[in-house]
């Protein structure tokens, strides 16, 4: 993630390794945990996932601010559905939601990318969205982020259609991890990881993730 300045705006990307794992059983969101404003290291353990319901999780690759004004947004929006309609909102009704948000806002966008993850009515699901509201459904793995490159080699090479839980977390880290090790804007101490299913939305011990991380 990036904090946008007057001086860097002309130089600046997307500064970010993230990544969507998803199976029959669950889906697996992961980030690297680097922020950068311009050619300085602002942070080191950032927070790129967000848990935005009991069953549904975000993440976002982007400016810090943006990212923190949607995940407040969309989870008081969330909220008010569950209240209002006595049930909790799944996952297409808040990507389709937050898809209003991003289109509306075209002409003064909201600078990031986003992958939505969940798991309603029984079934994991998982979304890839564009600044300008564009959702893509993703049966498979996706990636944003300036670290996508290298992520999705791991992908690419690793995924299976078969993989369980575990496996699925394994993959997630070690293509976060790629970004760390070759993207210039991707790093931080460690990454998180999100692992949503029929349970609910479970967020891996950093220990845990680090001794996944040391094996590789």
């Amino acid at each position: 993630m990036q904090a946008m300045t007057n001086e860097n705006k002309n130089i600046l990307k997307t500064g970010t390794t993230t990544v969507g794992v998803r199976t029959k059983e669950c889906v697996v969101l992961a980030a690297d945990q680097k922020a950068t404003m311009g050619y300085f290291v602002a942070g080191t353990d950032t927070k790129k996932v967000f848990k935005l319901t009991d069953r549904i999780a975000i993440t976002m690759a982007g400016g810090v601010g943006d990212a923190q004004t949607l995940v407040r947004f969309l989870r008081s929006q969330a909220k008010l559905f569950e209240i209002e309609r006595e049930t909790a909102i799944t996952t297409k009704a808040l990507v389709t939601f937050l898809s209003n948000i991003l289109s509306n806002s075209r002409f003064y966008p909201f600078m990031i990318q986003f992958i939505v993850g969940g798991y309603t009515n029984g079934t994991a699901a998982m979304y890839n969205m564009d600044m300008a509201g564009g959702v893509s459904g993703v049966n498979d793995y996706t990636v944003t982020g300036s670290g996508s490159e290298f992520a999705m080699g791991v992908l690419d090479n690793q995924y299976k259609a078969s993989m369980r839980r575990d496996e699925a977390v394994k993959l997630a880290i070690a293509a976060v991890n790629a970004g760390r090790k070759r993207d210039a804007a991707s790093g931080g101490d460690s990454v998180t990881v999100l692992v949503i299913d029929d349970k609910g939305i479970m967020e891996m011990d950093r220990k845990d993730v680090d001794k996944i991380l040391a094996a590789m």
